[in-house]
C-alpha cells in the first residue's frame, strides 16, 4: 500500500470582499450621478428633499419627473398644493438650477456650464474617485490580513497564499477599471 498524503485545500470566501468592492463601485455611480452637467437629469432631484405634509420626502416621492428637452425637467406635483414647497426646496437647494412654475407644475431649467464649474465638477468626480480607490484599498488590505492569518493557522500553504493574493489583486484591478471608467464617462458628461 503506498497512502499519498495531501492536504485538503479550504476554497477561500470571497464574497464579502467582491460585497463591499461591488459597493464601492455602486456608490461611485450615485456619487457621480448627483454631480450635474450641461443635460437635465432626473436623478439630480433625489438629493432634494421637500417638506411635505410635516415629512421630507424627495421630490421624485411628491411629484411626477420627466425630461422635457435636454436642458429642461418637468415636475408634476401629485398634489398641486406642493408646488411652492418643491419650488422652494429647488431654490435653496444649490443645484445651479432656474425655476418657473406654471398650471401644470414646475420647469427646471439647467444653464449652460461654464469652463470654470465644468472644471468644479471635474474636481468633485476625481475626488468621489479618490474616495472610492481607497474604500477598495483598505478592502484589499484587509482580506490580505485575514488571508495571511489563515496560513498563519495552518489553513492553507504559503503557495496557496500567494494564489489567493492574485486572485484578490485580480479582482481589485477590475473593480478600480471599472471605477475609472465610472469617472470618465461622467467627466466627458460634464465637459461636453
Amino acid at each position: 500500500f503506498s497512502f499519498l498524503l495531501y492536504t485538503s485545500v479550504m476554497p477561500y470566501n470571497f464574497t464579502p470582499c467582491k460585497d463591499n468592492l461591488k459597493n464601492a463601485e455602486e456608490w461611485l455611480k450615485k456619487e457621480c450621478q448627483q454631480i450635474r452637467t450641461s443635460r437635465a437629469s432626473p436623478t439630480l432631484l433625489d438629493q432634494v428633499s421637500v417638506e411635505s405634509y410635516g415629512a421630507m420626502l424627495s421630490i421624485p416621492q411628491v411629484a411626477g419627473v420627466s425630461v422635457e428637452d435636454p436642458r429642461t425637467i418637468r415636475i408634476t406635483p401629485w398634489d398641486m398644493s406642493q408646488v411652492k414647497a418643491i419650488e422652494k426646496a429647488l431654490t435653496t437647494s444649490n443645484l445651479g438650477v432656474s425655476v418657473a412654475s406654471d398650471d401644470k407644475g414646475l420647469r427646471v431649467i439647467f444653464p449652460e456650464l461654464t469652463t470654470e464649474r465644468k472644471s468644479d465638477f471635474v474636481k468633485v468626480v476625481k475626488e468621489k474617485l479618490e474616495q472610492a480607490k481607497v474604500t477598495v484599498r483598505k478592502e484589499r488590505d484587509k482580506t490580505w490580513t485575514d488571508i495571511q492569518a489563515k496560513e498563519k493557522e495552518g489553513g492553507m500553504s504559503e503557495d496557496e497564499k500567494f494564489r489567493l493574493k492574485n486572485d484578490m489583486q485580480k479582482l481589485v484591478d477590475e473593480t478600480n477599471k471599472r471605477l475609472a471608467d465610472i469617472a470618465e464617462k461622467k467627466e466627458k458628461d460634464i465637459m461636453s
